[in-house]
């Protein structure tokens, strides 16, 4: 699967929530929030600016990053579910 995203879009696989909480206990699938980290995927060119210009974006593909709950529009892709949002939608990168 090879997918392209224009400008300042990128691309995330949702990374997989915890089903365990601290002390133990399983949490139901009818339970869990959707994740809100996700790794990068692909990348788009950059935003353009009103000068034609283009600003390169500040994440990078395998980078893992934290977004809104409500964040992108979710599509399917060889039948896996991901993310395509704008760069701005992104709220930070999660450095280890």
């Amino acid at each position: 699967m090879n997918i392209r995203p224009l400008h300042d879009r990128v691309v995330v696989r949702r990374m997989e929530e915890e089903r365990t909480s601290a002390g133990g206990i399983v949490i139901p699938d009818s339970a869990t929030e959707k994740p809100i980290q996700g790794e990068v995927i692909a990348v788009g060119n950059g935003k353009i600016m009103d000068n034609g210009d283009h600003r390169s974006l500040d994440v990078k593909v395998g980078d893992r990053v934290l977004f809104g709950k409500y964040s992108g529009t979710e599509v399917k892709l060889d039948g896996e579910e991901l993310l395509v949002m704008r760069e701005d939608d992104i709220m930070g990168v999660v450095e280890s």
